[in-house]
């Protein structure tokens, strides 16, 4: 390990030893990118994402509050549903008239059953193709989750709901901007390869975890429910937490995912919702101000994009939506996420990240047509995210 690395490392377990915690100097070093080493990556995303408080002595109540709510989801979101599902097979007096599977009352419990299996068999359909280039998610996880998987259970799992569902599941993203394409070309896999099995019993993969936790939060905001691309958002979280080196915190990676995706979603949502496109918060405004940034720092680009045509929505779309999670192999997304996480005003720094990625390939787009820049933006040539950075922070240090 080399010596500044060993005194970066230093820096962070200074901030951290701290009875309350320096934000603005947490901030900081995570900004330049966080070691992995001894899980503090996982522990300052958990304090830049809202989860953690600031003082540490509150930390270890907060937890254990906020997992035992988490089981609490699980038990009425999951288990509940399933052991009424089974039940209603068993004994005949549950199925009232008031409600049975044919009841068009919207308030029916059957009813919201219908609709819930519409969403899990998106999620479903989703999640089972995270991150296909690499082995994390089909593996099985050392922590299944023994409320569900305990072998005496007579109720019926999300599991066996996507087995028993033929509901033809409608896609959820009907194709927002026409030629938006939630997932890139360098992602996708013919489907028949790339759907993840489902392991034998008694054991789960990180897949179906991520399953969860997306059903559930679909549950808890049935505003929003689940869009296509949350799963993109949810797994670098996921895979960071779980892969924690410290044990005592990688067992409980699922309720802590969760709530650190819904404080996420609570500051990215307004992008999935399409009702909200043009208005100040949506994406189309994003979109418009990332152009309107190039404008002022490359107006030779910006006019040369114009002209041909090339609209944000194109390419920018999925950039901001999934906070580029689709355009770079996971360890890079996380290593841009440290930034994006630690910018105080909150992903006006994602804006300078995409005008960098433009103006690194800016001879390209300046010599190619329309078919080929459009290539170019929708499969991004460079690979190397430290390049990336580096030139964003030169972009926003030139204001």
């Amino acid at each position: 390990m080399s010596r500044l690395h060993q005194s970066r490392i230093a820096d962070f377990q200074e901030v951290l030893g701290e009875p309350t915690v320096a934000l603005t100097k947490l901030r900081e070093l995570c900004f330049s990118g966080i070691p992995f080493d001894g899980g503090l990556r996982c522990l300052c995303w958990k304090i830049l994402l809202n989860y953690l408080p600031l003082e540490k002595a509150l930390w270890s109540s907060l937890l254990k509050k906020q997992r035992d709510l988490y089981s609490q989801f699980l038990k009425e979101m999951i288990i509940q549903p399933g052991i009424a599902k089974a039940n209603l097979g068993v004994s005949r007096e549950d199925v009232t008239l008031e409600d049975h599977p044919l009841n068009p009352n919207p308030d029916s419990r059957w009813n919201t059953y219908f609709k819930d299996n519409e969403v899990l068999l998106q999620i479903d359909k989703d999640v089972r193709r995270l991150y296909p280039d690499m082995a994390f998610f089909q593996r099985p996880t050392d922590y299944p989750c023994l409320l569900i998987l305990d072998p005496q259970n007579e109720f019926e799992t999300l599991r066996r709901r996507v087995e028993q569902t033929t509901l033809k599941s409608q896609t959820v993203a009907r194709n927002r901007s026409g030629v938006t394409n939630v997932s890139s070309p360098l992602k996708t896999t013919p489907s028949s390869l790339s759907e993840y099995e489902v392991l034998p019993n008694g054991c789960e993969a990180h897949w179906e975890v991520v399953e969860r936790i997306l059903f559930i939060y679909a549950k808890l905001n049935p505003g929003i429910a689940y869009v296509q691309g949350m799963n993109e958002i949810v797994g670098p979280l996921y895979y960071t937490f779980a892969t924690d080196p410290n044990s005592e915190w990688k067992e409980h990676a699922e309720a802590d995912t969760f709530f650190c995706f819904t404080n996420l979603m609570a500051e990215i949502r307004d992008n999935f919702i399409k009702s909200l496109d043009d208005s100040q918060c949506g994406i189309t405004y994003k979109m418009e101000k990332m152009y309107s940034t190039l404008k002022e720092k490359d107006v030779e680009l910006y006019l040369k994009l114009q002209e041909q045509n090339i609209k944000p929505q194109f390419f920018a779309f999925r950039w901001l939506t999934l906070l580029l999670s689709q355009e770079f192999l996971l360890p890079d997304v996380i290593r841009i996420w440290d930034s994006l996480f630690a910018d105080d005003k909150r992903f006006d720094f994602l804006l300078l990240v995409c005008c960098a990625m433009l103006t690194l390939i800016r001879d390209q787009l300046l010599e190619g047509d329309f078919t080929l820049n459009m290539r170019l933006l929708q499969d991004y040539p460079i690979s190397d995210v430290h390049l990336i950075l580096k030139k964003a922070k030169e972009l926003q240090d030139s204001k």
